[in-house]
């Protein structure tokens, strides 16, 4: 469990998220925070980046992996599709 509320998490995940931005920049991407909750940092990739066959990778492996380095090892990240903001209760509580 992530010792830690939503609203704790926000400016930290924010400035996380700043360490992450140039290198999908560097693709053509982006990445908006949508939301905080219950522990999972909802997010959407845009520009080159939504949509690309890499973006699991992109989530897991670049985004996720940062917030777990800086913040802490169990945060999860949820990109959210464009058009799909409305599954975010859902998914926060499953």
């Amino acid at each position: 469990m992530i010792p830690f509320s939503d609203e704790e998490l926000r400016p930290v995940v924010e400035q996380s998220l700043e360490k992450v931005a140039p290198m999908l920049a560097l693709d053509g991407g982006g990445l908006q925070l949508l939301d905080i909750k219950n522990g999972k940092v909802f997010v959407q990739l845009q520009g080159a980046c939504t949509g690309c066959s890499a973006s699991g990778q992109t989530v897991k492996y670049g985004i996720e992996r940062q917030l777990r380095m800086d913040i802490h090892p169990e945060i999860e990240v949820v990109n959210i599709a464009p058009g799909m903001e409305s599954m975010i209760e859902e998914i926060a509580n499953s």
